[in-house]
């Protein structure tokens, strides 16, 4: 059997075809798609049509690739950036372009929210988790203000999956682990919080769709995409789930004590865990997996968006961007980087700018900038990962996910800040092969166990990207970290990030 994962991603949506039996890749294809232009500043839209053009592109690269084979695909996974907010009418038209996890143009709406919910351990004792500018809730409060006239014809509320699989099966509904990133979901008992949505907008409650267990699947191929496809039958389409739900099931972080960390555009780290876990400061997002448990997640909207920046900057290639940066010593000499370019998340920081800070004659190079750079972002996460240790988290070995992850000097590098062993996989699939995967265990059958088994005998380590932290280069981090963290809460007090 042949299991298919599309990844909806914020630059691209790429679709994989898992050959079941033997876990090899057979085929990949989609396509790519920008921002829609002209939007204020921090304003971050996309028009849903762009991401049902690429994924139905990438199905038929991947179905030509397959030829005969094509009529062994069973099923179908949906992966798709968290927090987008996709608002259809009756009939299913989409309203207005989609906000996306990164538009920080909510700060109003999240502060009125959170003031009607009573504050922030009050909105955290309602659903688990603060209101931040990436999530749902406040894009929805945002829309029924600013667009009055949008939330009056809106019929449904979607996210990115969920609106891929409403394309496939014609099916509205939502799965815990992505809907519990619209700070609408009571993560504690999976269910729609009643208080949460009467405090976003009018009529809210009739346009949620039905929320249930990540292991149902959503339906089946519609028949007119069957046809189009040259699909014999209709291949099962499985719940899917947000990005980072399907990268821990990619990477095989569905056993309690695994810890994944994605380096991407933005970057994030996630455990799998048990029960649920709520942050009292409200830094790390208390969201639920989608394997029907949790899946407490810290991201950072600034990674590789710093690193590809100074990169150009530079004009170099991404092997001279690497080899500055490890030709550099741990510290850039001295060099302090706050890598805020696009506001951040975790902290939270929506209009923060960037700052660096300990310059001198001898330190001023593109070689030690990109040194900064790399460990800044790097360090962003480090400061979650201390939180999931002070959460009780439990850490063991890191597995590295997303484009940066091929590279040996950023994975040395994770080694080192986070003070912990790192394993590479042997494919950078990542959130397409979680939702291949999903999709194999829903049409299979099966519980929880049955899930750790495929992800066992799916994912593969790679030995050869496998580093340990070197404890002098720990040590010069940990003292980082600490003075990085410092030099935050001091600006911050003083109102000079922005």
């Amino acid at each position: 059997m042949i299991f298919l994962g599309i990844d909806c991603g914020t630059q691209s949506t790429r679709v994989i075809a898992l050959d079941w039996e033997s876990g090899h890749i057979l085929a990949s294809g989609g396509g790519e798609y920008g921002f829609v232009e002209g939007l204020p500043e921090g304003a971050f839209e996309q028009d849903p049509a762009w991401w049902v053009a690429a994924a139905d592109a990438g199905m038929r690269e991947v179905l030509v690739a397959l030829g005969a084979r094509r009529n062994e695909v069973a099923g179908i996974g949906v992966s798709g950036q968290q927090h987008g907010l996709v608002l259809v009418d009756p009939a299913g038209g989409v309203l207005r372009p989609a906000k996306l996890w990164c538009d920080t143009s909510t700060t109003v709406e999240c502060e009125e929210m959170t003031g009607r919910l009573g504050g922030t351990a009050a909105t955290l004792d309602t659903v688990g988790n603060t209101i931040r500018t990436g999530y749902t809730a406040p894009k929805i409060l945002w829309t029924a203000t600013h667009e009055p006239h949008v939330w009056e014809k809106t019929a449904t509320v979607l996210l990115p999956h969920d609106y891929l699989n409403f394309w496939l099966t014609g099916e509205r509904r939502m799965e815990y682990g992505d809907a519990s990133g619209t700070a609408l979901l009571d993560v504690r008992h999976r269910r729609w919080s009643a208080r949460a949505v009467e405090s976003v907008a009018p009529g809210l409650a009739e346009k949620l769709p039905p929320v249930g267990s990540s292991a149902e699947p959503c339906g089946r191929l519609r028949e007119d995409l069957r046809r189009a496809w040259g699909l014999s039958k209709a291949p099962l389409v499985s719940a899917g789930g947000g990005d980072n739900m399907m990268a821990a099931i990619g990477t095989g972080n569905v056993a309690a004590g695994e810890v994944t960390v994605s380096l991407g555009t933005s970057g994030t780290i996630f455990a799998c865990c048990e029960n649920p876990v709520v942050d009292p400061t409200g830094e790390v997002a208390a969201f639920c997996d989608s394997t029907d448990r949790w899946l407490p997640l810290v991201c950072t909207l600034n990674l590789t968006l710093v690193t590809e920046q100074v990169r150009r900057l530079f004009g170099w290639s991404h092997g001279q961007m690497d080899a500055a940066v490890a030709g550099e010593p741990a510290g850039a000499d001295g060099l302090v980087f706050l890598p805020y370019l696009m506001g951040e998340r975790t902290p939270d920081l929506p209009s923060a700018r960037g700052t660096l800070t300990g310059i001198s004659l001898a330190n001023l190079t593109p070689a030690k900038l990109a040194r900064a750079s790399v460990e800044a972002v790097l360090l962003g996460l480090a400061h979650g990962l201390k939180k999931f240790r002070e959460l009780g988290v439990p850490v063991g070995n890191i597995r590295l996910t997303g484009g940066a992850s091929a590279s040996p000097v950023w994975r040395q590098l994770c080694a080192d800040i986070f003070g912990a062993p790192t394993v590479g996989l042997d494919d950078s699939t990542g959130a397409a092969l979680g939702a291949a995967i999903q999709a194999g265990w829903t049409h299979e059958g099966g519980g929880l166990e049955a899930l750790i088994a495929h992800c066992r005998r799916l994912i593969r380590h790679d030995p050869v990207r496998q580093d340990e932290p070197d404890a002098g280069r720990s040590a010069v981090y940990q003292d980082m970290l600490a003075t990085s963290e410092r030099l935050r809460e001091t600006l911050r007090e003083t109102e000079f990030l922005g």
